[in-house]
C-alpha cells in the first residue's frame, strides 16, 4: 500500500498546487491587472477556492476521500468554466449568452495564442483537478475491496 499512498499522496498535491495557482492567477488577473470578472468568473472563483483549503488540508492529513468532494466541485467548474469558454470563442453561444453585469461574459482581457483566455485557463485548472481526483477517489476504492 506504500506505494499506492504515495501516488495519492502526489495526486492530492498536484491537485491542491494547481487550485492555489489558479486562485492566485486570479487575484493576479483582479487585483494587479486591475481585470474586473464577470459573472461568471465570479462562480468559477467561488468553486476554485474553497478547493484551495479544502485540498490543503486533505494533503495534509492524507485525507483521501475528500476526493469525492473535489471531483464533484470541480465537475461543476468544469461545466461553468466549459461554458464562459464557449461564449467567448462560439459564435453560436455568444450571441445566446445572456447579458452578464456590468463586465460582459463574451469579453476577453487575455487571448493568448488565439484560444487561451482567462475562462480556458479556469477550465484547465478544473480538467487538472477533477482528473487527479477521479484517480484518487478511484485508488481508494480499489483498496476498499
Amino acid at each position: 500500500m506504500g506505494s499506492n499512498n504515495s501516488r495519492s499522496d502526489n495526486l492530492l498535491f498536484f491537485a491542491w498546487a494547481t487550485s492555489v495557482t489558479a486562485m492566485f492567477g486570479s487575484l493576479y488577473f483582479s487585483e494587479i491587472k486591475q481585470f474586473e470578472p464577470c459573472e461568471l468568473c465570479w462562480y468559477q472563483r467561488i468553486l476554485m477556492y474553497p478547493l484551495t483549503i479544502i485540498l490543503g488540508i486533505a494533503a495534509v492529513k492524507k485525507h483521501y476521500w475528500i476526493s469525492l468532494y473535489s471531483m464533484v466541485i470541480s465537475g461543476i467548474g468544469i461545466c461553468i468554466s466549459g461554458y464562459h469558454y464557449l461564449i467567448q470563442k462560439v459564435a453560436f453561444f455568444s450571441e445566446a449568452a445572456p447579458s452578464c453585469g456590468r463586465v460582459p461574459c463574451t469579453g476577453q482581457y487575455i487571448n493568448w495564442l488565439g484560444f487561451i483566455t482567462i475562462p480556458f485557463l479556469s477550465l484547465t485548472a478544473f480538467i487538472i483537478i477533477f482528473i487527479c481526483s477521479i484517480l484518487i477517489w478511484s485508488k481508494i476504492r480499489e483498496v476498499a475491496k
